[in-house]
């Protein structure tokens, strides 16, 4: 069993910057491959950010690249999320997840593709 706990969420102005964290518990925390997904109230859950097992691969929806940085520290059994210039429609749910097998390369991006959750961390940007 993964644990997974989101923290950072807040309300910030459009133009400012949070910083997401996700630490998780149970299995060797390097044997996952880590996701950030979003939800906005009335649409489904759809990826952020994600970071393959290894570290060296990461991958962003087009929404929030080159605002969003997606990093993991194994010896902090923890994945961050730097997000940057925010805008009102980054508001919305974000979930932290984890898949425990597959390439140790590999960054997914499909919300279907990961096996365990956070209870997800609310950021909402004001305009």
């Amino acid at each position: 069993q993964v644990q997974l706990v989101e923290s950072g969420g807040a309300l910030v102005q459009a133009g400012g910057s949070l910083r997401l964290s996700c630490a998780a518990s149970g299995r060797i925390f390097s044997s996952y491959a880590m996701g950030w997904l979003r939800q906005a109230p009335g649409k489904e859950r759809e990826f952020v950010a994600a970071i393959s097992r290894s570290g060296g691969t990461t991958d962003y929806a087009d929404s929030v690249k080159g605002r969003c940085t997606i990093s993991r520290d194994n010896a902090k059994n923890t994945i961050y999320l730097q997000m940057n210039s925010l805008k009102p429609e980054d508001t919305a749910v974000y979930y932290c997840a984890a898949r425990v097998s597959g390439s140790p390369f590999r960054a997914y991006v499909h919300p279907d593709e990961y096996t365990y959750w956070g209870q997800g961390t609310q950021v909402t940007v004001s305009s």
